[in-house]
């Protein structure tokens, strides 16, 4: 309930829950289809310009549908904000094609500049989405700097390009440990106890499953393939069984592929979120990879079979997943801390509304 001045109290009267809180999503197929296919269509007819009226659409349906304690999330985005960073992409985009054109080395003056403006256009998408996210009322914020970003955006994906993406989990660490820390609920931050090392410990594991099935698919398939390759006047037949193990060798691959990768982002996840925490509360990730991989791999039949058509419904599959693998611990009642940050957050001016008028939006 509410008082007199706007803030949210608890009504002593009322159970207060106060154990483990699932996120439940409560969007299905159906729905979000009309949604898409009146977007794709507008944004065919208007050239892309709907395209952000479109995203302003979507993220209200999934933010709506994505609920924890019996309270859901809003967007508030100004597609207007979002139509700009299209058309600063564009504008991007042209500029490499007309460099690429004129010259290979104004190609890579213009690769580099747009990497040096890269962290400024993330920095102002992140407080962009953020801002314009909220939960029972109050908004979301990112308090990070310039300075940290093109730390985190530039500098070190280059270390980790320059290693041989043997820093790579250093970067990707350092990266979330951003995004995390410097977000917040209201007055509320976040912060984020993963360590570099837990990262890299992902990484290997992630690393060793890869190449285990690389090597047993080898194993299978790779002798039949090497006799075609060095093999001379084959019969027929022969020449028929290798070009079928070829064949095999290369749709197992694919398939790994789309088995293993499912492997790593369920890794990544539970680690993010199993160590983010909201003030005193903290967040649990329970996604299985065997879910998610039979996720993907129907996902993608089912899009090929319809000329994809069932892509909103495999939007909606890999995202009532997602969001219903996660669960908030809250330290006590959840409505009492909402009540304190509301309050808190109240005597926050509404002024920076205006410098968050930029979204970067590919």
């Amino acid at each position: 309930m509410t008082d007199v001045s706007g803030f949210q109290t608890v009504n002593q009267g009322e159970p207060q829950q106060t154990g483990p809180l699932p996120f439940s999503f409560s969007g299905t197929g159906g729905e979000y289809f009309r949604i898409w296919i009146v977007n794709l269509l507008l944004s065919i007819v208007t050239l892309g310009i709907y395209s952000a009226w479109a995203k302003v659409r979507r993220l209200k349906y999934f933010y709506g549908n994505t609920t924890v304690a019996n309270s859901s999330f809003e967007y508030h985005g100004n597609p207007v904000a979002i139509l700009k960073g299209r058309f600063v992409a564009v504008i991007l985009i042209i500029a490499y094609n007309l460099a690429l054109e004129a010259s290979g080395f104004v190609a890579l003056l213009m690769i580099i500049a747009v990497a040096f403006a890269a962290p400024w256009l993330i920095w102002k998408s992140l407080q962009f989405k953020l801002y314009n996210s909220s939960y029972r009322g109050i908004r979301f914020g990112f308090r990070g700097s310039l300075k940290q970003a093109y730390l985190v955006y530039l500098l070190w994906p280059l270390l980790a390009g320059i290693s041989l993406l043997l820093a790579a989990p250093f970067a990707h660490q350092r990266l979330k440990r951003f995004q995390h820390e410097e977000s917040r609920f209201g007055s509320t931050h976040f912060s984020f106890d993963a360590t570099v090392g837990a990262f890299y410990k992902r990484y290997l594991l992630f690393f060793a499953i890869w190449l285990t099935g690389f090597t047993a698919i080898c194993v299978v398939f790779g002798g039949a393939v090497f006799t075609m390759i060095v093999s001379d006047g084959m019969t027929d037949a022969r020449d028929t069984a290798s070009m079928f193990a070829v064949f095999a060798f290369i749709f197992a691959m694919y398939v790994w592929m789309f088995l293993v990768f499912p492997i790593f982002a369920t890794l990544i996840q539970n680690l993010i979120w199993n160590n983010t925490r909201l003030g005193l509360h903290h967040f649990q990730s329970e996604m299985k990879w065997t879910r998610v991989s039979f996720i993907a791999i129907t996902n993608i039949i089912a899009i090929i079979c319809t000329l994809g058509l069932f892509m909103p419904f495999a939007q909606i599959r890999y995202m009532k997943y997602r969001v219903e693998s996660m669960t908030l611990h809250p330290e006590g009642s959840l409505d009492h801390f909402v009540a304190a940050t509301q309050a808190q957050a109240g005597a926050t001016g509404e002024g920076v509304a205006d410098l968050l008028d930029f979204d970067l939006s590919l």
